[in-house]
């Protein structure tokens, strides 16, 4: 198993989320549950295409951390 970094984001109406490593691999859906779910369908499916086109797959290099700052 391989372990990708997701970023994901709260819109007005819909949540996102993609993925630093694999540019061009992103997903929409209603609920925080559903993008998981469609980024990880979206990650199989990316890498697949990068497969069949005879091209690299990334490996993961991204990381995440939360920074505490006083807001002003």
């Amino acid at each position: 198993m391989t372990r990708y970094m997701v970023v994901i984001e709260q819109g007005e109406s819909s949540w996102g989320a993609h993925v630093p490593d694999l540019p061009g691999c992103v997903a929409v859906g209603e609920t925080r549950v559903e993008v998981i779910s469609l980024i990880r369908e979206a990650i199989v499916f990316h890498i697949d295409g990068l497969k069949e086109e005879g091209l690299p797959v990334p490996k993961p290099i991204s990381e995440g951390e939360f920074v505490e700052v006083e807001a002003a």
